[in-house]
């Protein structure tokens, strides 16, 4: 299994598709990751932190001031981590990320990480298509992180168009195929 004996972080932000990355932590458990998550002021309105406590039996990281043993537990995750799933990410996510920004527990770990980067949009598709956003994802995977993009399907607004998050069986195949490939190019 391909995230046999991983360290993944999940980082989880404020989108209605939220409830999915507690479906895609417990696949990758299953498949024998160690998976922590770290949840956004927005994500915990959307899904509480005890959801992504029980499913990984640890903690959720949410305040960049947490500490553990005296230790900056957003840095030691950092450093922990192989892999970093933003699971969904928001435009507003995504722009923090493009720029650099580290405002909070979530974008901090982001910054202070050598990880694989792998982020799964989830949008209206009016800010999907918007030229910011479009800047933001091509800046993302000019740093060398994997955009798994949005689908067509019925969006929180009430109509078809691209933007929805992709079921999480499909995040975690398409990153694990395009992982994979570029270990053998």
């Amino acid at each position: 299994m391909f995230y046999q004996n991983k360290n993944i972080i999940v980082i989880v932000t404020g989108s209605i598709a939220a409830f999915k990355a507690a479906v895609l932590v417990r696949y990758l458990i299953e498949q024998g990751a160690q998976v922590r998550v770290s949840l956004t002021a927005a994500g915990a309105k959307f899904v509480g932190p005890l959801t992504f406590s029980t499913l990984t039996k640890y903690p959720v990281l949410q305040d960049i001031f947490d500490q553990n043993d005296g230790q900056v537990l957003h840095v030691k995750w950092a450093r922990w981590a192989d892999y970093i799933f933003v699971v969904p990410a928001t435009a507003d996510f995504l722009a923090k990320a493009a720029n650099g920004l580290a405002d909070d527990a979530a974008s901090s770990t982001l910054l202070a990480s050598s990880a694989r980067k792998i982020a799964a949009p989830a949008m209206n598709d009016q800010m999907w298509e918007n030229q910011a956003t479009k800047r933001n994802v091509k800046q993302l995977k000019k740093d060398g992180w994997l955009i798994i993009e949005p689908v067509v399907g019925f969006l929180a607004e009430g109509y078809d168009a691209k933007g929805r998050l992709p079921e999480p069986e499909d995040i975690i195949l398409q990153a694990q195929v395009r992982l994979l490939a570029e270990k053998v190019l």
